[in-house]
């Protein structure tokens, strides 16, 4: 066989790895996000309240937070590749749960196996991205988190239009999802797996934790706050859009849960159309550009969101999901470029506090919920973009690199 031949056989299967792991992304963040979008018919059902739908938001999201870095860090040490299909085995048992939970306790378990599939499948698919991308890192980071946007746009809609006309044993459907997921990553793994064996360590020495940077700890922990308070404000916000704008939104207009849903799916559609953007603008334009208006940029429609009719509400929808998912991708580029050789843990360290403050937004915000009313709370949520102003704060890209 002709190099040219060889080159052109590794590109390919290179390319179908990334859809790979961005297919299993979008498997692994629909399932996940159907959770909150049925809240609605779980509260009806099971005559729960806001702060126990909280609770259940918060199990979902706690179990991925925690987990997620301790994964990254350890696959740093050893890149596990059998973790990939693992991580869909949970996902399938916490979809099953769903479909037969007859109570609180076992919502609650089901959505913790849920959270502990999505901790898996997160560092070492991100750490797949990274080994495939080449030089377009922010791409191929994109290219795997688009994924999970287009998963997370889809949610809604299968919710609608599948479990919401048959009820919680519709759930049973989502295992064949799970278990196409299964199939998905056992291949990526066998990828995986040979591309370990080929490089010999080579690759292995470049993101291997031995490496170091000059960095003082003080400067490092400087940044990642600056990150943690944007991500604080992303995530927070969209806890409180997927987990009660559906209430408000059936509230204030008198409409049903299925034009409810229809907004969350155009918010996240968006969002699919602007992650799949940051990271080839961050790329060509600089990453700390792209943060920053990632944020800051989607507040002017935020706080016009409220105050719009249903119609007005699904146009907004539109730029704020757009602009306010662009960033995400390139946020963990960019501590990846900040601290070389902990690839998996960045990655795990950042899904994990996402999920993590999602969570406890979502108590938080459920709480509030039961103290006032939906409407002060999607109100409050509104300001939260205005945060994106301490991105101004990050070094320069240039700096970030140099050390």
């Amino acid at each position: 066989m002709s190099r040219l031949s060889v080159t052109t056989t590794a590109k390919h299967a290179v390319s179908t790895t990334l859809l790979g792991v961005s297919a299993a992304h979008l498997l692994n963040d629909l399932m996940q996000n159907t959770v909150p979008a049925v809240f609605p018919m779980f509260q009806q059902s099971m005559k729960l309240s806001f702060t126990q739908i909280g609770w259940i938001a918060f199990t979902l999201n706690l179990t991925a937070s925690i987990l997620q870095p301790l994964i990254g860090a350890y696959t740093d040490r050893r890149p596990s590749p059998i973790m990939l299909p693992l991580g869909m085995v949970f996902t399938l048992l916490g979809m099953a749960g769903l479909a037969l939970s007859p109570n609180l306790t076992s919502l609650i378990l089901s959505a913790a196996f849920i959270g502990i599939g999505s901790s898996v499948l997160h560092p070492e698919s991100s750490r797949v991205a990274h080994l495939a991308a080449g030089k377009g890192k922010g791409l191929a980071q994109s290219i795997f988190q688009v994924g999970g946007n287009a998963g997370q746009a889809l949610a809604p809609l299968l919710v609608a239009y599948i479990v919401t006309p048959r009820g919680q044993a519709a759930f049973l459907w989502f295992t064949l999802l799970a278990a196409a997921g299964f199939v998905i990553q056992s291949y990526i793994a066998r990828w995986y797996r040979s591309r370990l064996l080929i490089e010999q360590g080579t690759e292995l020495k470049l993101t291997a934790p031995s490496v170091r940077t000059a960095r003082s700890t003080g400067y490092v922990c400087f940044v990642v706050g600056v990150l943690l308070a944007l991500l604080f404000s992303k995530f927070v916000y969209l806890a409180g859009m997927t987990g009660y704008y559906a209430f408000y939104f059936m509230e204030q207009y008198g409409l049903s849960l299925g034009r409810a849903q229809a907004a969350l799916f155009v918010l996240q559609f968006a969002g699919m159309v602007g992650t799949l953007l940051g990271g080839p603008l961050a790329d060509r334009f600089g990453r700390k550009q792209v943060i920053w208006f990632s944020i800051l940029g989607t507040a002017p429609f935020s706080l016009l969101l409220p105050y719009a009719g249903p119609l007005g509400a699904i146009l907004l929808c539109v730029p704020v999901g757009a602009i306010l998912m662009s960033g995400f991708s390139v946020i963990i580029v960019y501590a990846q470029e900040m601290l070389p050789g902990r690839v998996g843990m960045i990655a795990g360290l950042f899904f994990g506090l996402s999920f993590g403050l999602a969570g406890l937004g979502s108590v938080v915000l459920g709480w509030l919920t039961d103290q006032t009313s939906v409407e002060f709370t999607i109100h409050l949520c509104s300001y939260l973009p205005l945060l994106g102003i301490f991105a101004f704060l990050l070094p320069k890209d240039e700096k970030l690199i140099s050390g």
